[in-house]
C-alpha cells in the first residue's frame, strides 16, 4: 500500500507530505484545484518521464517520495528487488524521484540509485493508476488479451511461451544473418577471385621491389659504368700498345729501384715489403674490377623486363590501396581465406534449419494452449463481467468476449474483442457502441476483476464515474468500497455517493499564497464535520443547504 506521499516544488505544489491509510481513500476538490496534479507526482516518482515543466516556480529541484510497503514473503517484486540489489527486510520501499531545472532526473529506492526502467518495473507490482482517459484501453488489442489472460490464469504459461517465442525470434535473426552472409560470399566470390587470382599471378616476393630499383639504376646506367671500369682496369695494366705504362709495372720498375739501393739503406728494405702488401691489395682491387667489367651486361631488354616488372607492382599497389609489396602481400592472403570453404557457414545453416522446424513447432504447440486457455475462460469471464455491469444499472446489457485468430506474436496467435450491447441486442465492439456512462462502468467492472486476480497492494481510480450519477454512481461506490476491503483503493471522484462510501476523505484546494501571489495546490485529510460539509459541497455547489448538509449526513450514515 501506499503510506506516504512527499512533493516538494512540483507543478503548483510548494511543499506537501502526507499519509494514507489502508482501506477505501477518497480525494475530491473543486475542477482545476489540482487532483490531478497529485497523480501526475506519484506518476512521476514510479517513472514517468520527467521533464522542466515538472519544476515549480520556486526554481531549484522538484523532489518527489512515495513510500510503500509490501509482503515480504516473497513473490515477483521480492525476486525484482533481489535482482536489482534493492534491500528491503521490513516490507518497506522509499522511492525517491529527483529532477533538476534542465530535466534531468535521478531515481532512488531504499537510497540506492536506480534507473527509470526500475521504477517502472516496480510500479507495475506497487500501484495501478486508471487515469481519467483510461477507457481507451477496452480498444487497446494489449489491454484485452492480458485482462482475459489474468482471468483465466495464464501467467506461466504465457511465461513460457514468451520465452519459446523469443528464442524463435533469436533464431530467426540468426538464420537471417546466416543467409546474407552465404548472400554476400556468393555474390562477392567473382569479384574477389578476380582480384586473388591477379595478385597470385603477380608472384610477389618480399623485397622484391627494392631489388628491381637498384637494378634498373645499375641498367640504366651500364654503359657509363663499364666504361670507367674499364678505363680503371687499363690505368692498372697500361694501355695495348704498350706506349702507356700502367700502375702494375710501374710498381715493378719502383720495387727493382728499391732492390738497387737495400745494399746501402737498410730501411728501404722495409719499404719494399710495404710496396708488395700493396701490390698484392692492388691486384685484389683490379681482380674485382675486373670481375665486375666482365658481369656488367649493357642489355635494353633486361632493362624493359625490370621497368615492366616495376610498373606492374606500383599498378597493382595502386589499385588496391597499398603502399608496399608486403601489403599487396597481404591483401592477397585476405583474399585467399575469403575465397576459403562457405561449407562450415552452410553446415551451421541446415541445422540452424531443423531447429528452428523444431522450436516453431514448441512455439505454436503453447501459442494453441494459450487458445484453448483462453476460449475456455472467455464465456465465464464475459459472465462475470456481465453481471458486474447489470449490477451497475445496466440491466439489459450484454457483455461477450470473442477470442480472434490473429497473427503469432509475443502474446500468442489471438487477439480478444469485447463486444457489448446496453439493450442485450446484437452486440458490437465495446468501443464503437458505448456512451461515456457506460464505458465507465464497463471500466469499473473490467478493474474489479482485475483487482482479484493481479495481487495488486494499491489501485487508483481517477474520476472513473465520469458520466455516471444517481444510484448508479451509488452502485459504483458499493463496487470500489468492496474492492478497499481487499486492498488499498483510492478515488478520486466528484460524485457524492461515491465519496461517502470512503474510510477517509481528503480534500485538494487551490489557493493564493498571500506572501508571494502564487497559487499553489494543497491536500488535507477531512475530519468528519469536514466531511459532512464536503460532501455537502459536492451535493449542492457552492452555497451549502441545509438539506444538502442532511443528505450529506444520511450518506455517511451519520
Amino acid at each position: 500500500m501506499l503510506r506516504r506521499l512527499h512533493v516538494r516544488n512540483y507543478v503548483l505544489i510548494d511543499s506537501l507530505d502526507i499519509e494514507f491509510p489502508e482501506g477505501l481513500v477518497i480525494i475530491t476538490g473543486q475542477t482545476g484545484a489540482g487532483k490531478s496534479i497529485i497523480i501526475g507526482a506519484l506518476g512521476l516518482a514510479l517513472g514517468a518521464k520527467a521533464d522542466a515543466a515538472a519544476i515549480g516556480e520556486n526554481g531549484g529541484n522538484c523532489v518527489v517520495e512515495a513510500e510503500f510497503s509490501f509482503d515480504t514473503s516473497g513473490g515477483a517484486l521480492a525476486a525484482l528487488l533481489e535482482e536489482n540489489e534493492i534491500d528491503a527486510p521490513d516490507g518497506v520501499l522509499l522511492i525517491r524521484r529527483v529532477v533538476n531545472p534542465t530535466g534531468r532526473s535521478r531515481a532512488f529506492v531504499n537510497d540506492s540509485p536506480v534507473t527509470v526502467q526500475v521504477l517502472s518495473s516496480l510500479a507495475s507490482y506497487l500501484i495501478d493508476i486508471h487515469s481519467q482517459h483510461q477507457t481507451m484501453l477496452l480498444s487497446d488489442r494489449q489491454f484485452r488479451l492480458s485482462v482475459l489472460d489474468m482471468y483465466a490464469g495464464n501467467a506461466s504459461l504465457l511465461d513460457e511461451y514468451r520465452n519459446a517465442y523469443s528464442a524463435l525470434g533469436h533464431m530467426k535473426s540468426e538464420f537471417a544473418s546466416l543467409e546474407a552472409s552465404l548472400a554476400r560470399a556468393k555474390e562477392d566470390r567473382e569479384y574477389n577471385e578476380a582480384r586473388f587470382a591477379m595478385l597470385d599471378a603477380a608472384a610477389l616476393k618480399e623485397g622484391e621491389l627494392e631489388e628491381l630499383e637498384a637494378e634498373q639504376t645499375r641498367l640504366a646506367n651500364a654503359e657509363e659504368i663499364k666504361e670507367n671500369l674499364c678505363a680503371a682496369e687499363e690505368l692498372f695494366s697500361g694501355d695495348a700498345s704498350g706506349e702507356v705504362p700502367g700502375v702494375n709495372s710501374m710498381l715493378k720498375d719502383i720495387e727493382r729501384h728499391l732492390e738497387k739501393v737495400t745494399r746501402y739503406l737498410g730501411q728501404v728494405a722495409t719499404l719494399s715489403e710495404r710496396l708488395s702488401s700493396c701490390k698484392v691489395e692492388l691486384d685484389d682491387i683490379v681482380s674485382e674490377i675486373s670481375a665486375m667489367n666482365s658481369g656488367m651486361e649493357v642489355s635494353g631488354e633486361r632493362l624493359q623486363a625490370v621497368e615492366d616488372r616495376i610498373s606492374q607492382l606500383y599498378g597493382l599497389m595502386r589499385k588496391f590501396g597499398c603502399g608496399t609489396v608486403e601489403e599487396l602481400m597481404a591483401v592477397r592472403d585476405s583474399l585467399s581465406s575469403v575465397l576459403g570453404d562457405t561449407s562450415e557457414m552452410e553446415s551451421r545453416r541446415e541445422a540452424l534449419a531443423k531447429e528452428l522446424d523444431a522450436q516453431q513447432s514448441v512455439v505454436m504447440s503453447l501459442a494453441s494452449r494459450l487458445h484453448e486457455a483462453r476460449e475456455k475462460a472467455a464465456s465465464s469471464f464475459s459472465s462475470s463481467i456481465g453481471d458486474l455491469i447489470r449490477y451497475l444499472e445496466l440491466p439489459y446489457a450484454v457483455f461477450r468476449t470473442a477470442v480472434l485468430p490473429a497473427e503469432l506474436s509475443q502474446t500468442g496467435s489471438d487477439a480478444v474483442s469485447f463486444l457489448f450491447s446496453s439493450t442485450g441486442k446484437n452486440p458490437v465492439d465495446v468501443s464503437a457502441c458505448a456512451s461515456g456512462g457506460e464505458m465507465s462502468r464497463i471500466m469499473l467492472s473490467l478493474k474489479a476483476m482485475m483487482a482479484r486476480y493481479m495481487d495488486m497492494p494499491a489501485m487508483i481510480f481517477d474520476e472513473i464515474d465520469t458520466g455516471v450519477s444517481g444510484s448508479a454512481a451509488d452502485r459504483m461506490g458499493s463496487m470500489i468500497c468492496d474492492m478497499g476491503r481487499n486492498m488499498q483503493v483510492f478515488a478520486i471522484t466528484h460524485l457524492p455517493q461515491v465519496a461517502a462510501k470512503g474510510d477517509a476523505h481528503y480534500l485538494v484546494s487551490k489557493d493564493v499564497d498571500l506572501e508571494s501571489g502564487r497559487t499553489v495546490s494543497t491536500i488535507k485529510k477531512l475530519s468528519a464535520e469536514q466531511r459532512v460539509m464536503e460532501i455537502a459541497r459536492m451535493l449542492s455547489g457552492s452555497v451549502l443547504t441545509d438539506a444538502a448538509i442532511e443528505n450529506a449526513r444520511s450518506l455517511l450514515g451519520r
